[in-house]
């Protein structure tokens, strides 16, 4: 029997290796390691447009199955919920990460430096991040509105093959790339600070992560007259359910119980439930908005207002079929750091070890979310009923 060791395991057992051979390994190692390290970033950028491709086209299209005002309705509020989540971020973080990533920069070792690659590997993709987003929304939209069983099953397929690129070519050897970018900041001397930082990063995520749960339960139990806090409770087996299995969609079956007893009518729970664990992605945007904004400072990017905007847009809608992948989120999400907010690969390697190390709970942020939107669904059909 193989055992597996979970991804978050692997990660940070990645992370600590990194630092220790960082510590006692000669330039000249250590530069072996970065030429890997630059070998599996082109590979990621060419593999970048084939996820977007595969995952968004299945994932949109899919939507053509159900109709109505009731999927209207959950498709807008989940979107408006991630929107919310990725500006309330923005803002949040804005006014609070200057101050706390003063003094600290990250940039990848120049050309020539001793830590730089022995040599590249250029792997070119086949298309541009953009233009694969584009190509991906109007062949899901054009697959939904003509109802081609033919286009929907080949969409389909590609969709299982992006998973197996993913699942084994990419998730395997995250932690070794991880571990690079460890080694080599821990020998530029920066990762200490850098540990510091990132820590204080993640607690006021943890600060947004509950402060987000609260508006949401607050609003929905104002609309559904509910009591917030009791529709939170009966939330909390979900939540952790959540939180130990990292997925929305192994979830759904606790999610399903827990948003009925909040008094939900078992049709409106059984349409919401599965249909939001895979296209409300408010607690994902927020970590996402968060780390991406704090890295954009480190590295010294674009952490405006109109950049952020755009990014924030773009991922409601990209992650859209994200949740069903291992680690599909933050690959989805990552062609958009590249094209939008220009994130090189350490920037992104770093922003997958935040991502991935605190997984879990923006799915847990996700699933309570997906009750609070039920709560509004459930009132809207009873107020068209009446």
């Amino acid at each position: 029997m193989r055992f597996h060791l979970p991804l978050l395991a692997r990660v940070l057992i990645a992370v600590v290796l990194g630092i220790v051979l960082g510590l006692f390994l000669p330039d000249w190692a250590v530069r072996i390691f970065t030429t890997i390290q630059s070998i599996f970033a082109q590979y990621l950028g060419f593999c970048i447009p084939l996820i977007i491709l595969g995952l968004i086209i299945s994932g949109i299209s899919g939507l053509g199955g159900s109709s109505g005002k009731m999927l209207l309705l959950t498709v807008f509020l989940a979107y408006g919920s991630t929107l919310f989540s990725g500006f309330m971020t923005y803002f949040s973080c804005e006014k609070v990460f200057p101050w706390l990533l003063k003094d600290l920069s990250v940039v990848a070792p120049p050309e020539g430096s001793n830590l730089a690659p022995y040599f590249t590997i250029e792997i070119p993709p086949a298309m541009g991040v953009m233009t694969a987003l584009v190509l991906a929304f109007v062949l899901g939209i054009g697959i939904a509105k003509t109802k081609s069983d033919s286009l929907k099953l080949l969409a389909d397929e590609f969709r299982f093959i992006i998973e197996r690129l993913i699942i084994k070519t990419i998730i395997p050897f995250l932690p070794i790339f991880i571990m690079c970018i460890f080694m080599g900041m821990t020998a530029e001397g920066t990762i200490w600070k850098m540990l510091n930082v990132f820590g204080k990063i993640i607690l006021v995520v943890f600060d947004l992560h509950f402060g987000l749960l609260a508006i949401q339960f607050i609003t929905a139990g104002l609309i559904a007259r509910k009591n917030p806090l009791k529709a939170f409770w009966n939330m909390l087996p979900a939540y952790f359910t959540a939180l130990g299995t990292s997925s929305s969609a192994a979830t759904i079956p606790v999610t399903l119980q827990q948003v009925k007893k909040n008094g939900v009518k078992p049709e409106i729970a059984d349409f919401c439930v599965p249909l939001c664990a895979t296209i409300h992605l408010a607690g994902s945007t927020l970590k996402i908005t968060a780390f991406a904004l704090a890295i954009a400072i480190l590295t010294g990017g674009d952490a405006s207002l109109p950049t952020f905007a755009a990014f924030i847009a773009l991922l409601g809608v990209t992650m859209i079929a994200a949740p069903g992948v291992p680690g599909g989120a933050i690959m989805a999400a990552t062609a958009l750091l590249q094209s939008i907010l220009g994130f090189d690969e350490v920037a992104t390697g770093l922003m997958i070890a935040l991502y991935i190390t605190t997984d879990c709970f923006g799915t847990a942020c996700n699933v309570c979310g997906d009750g609070a939107i039920a709560l509004v669904v459930d009132r809207f059909n009873q107020s068209t009923e009446n």
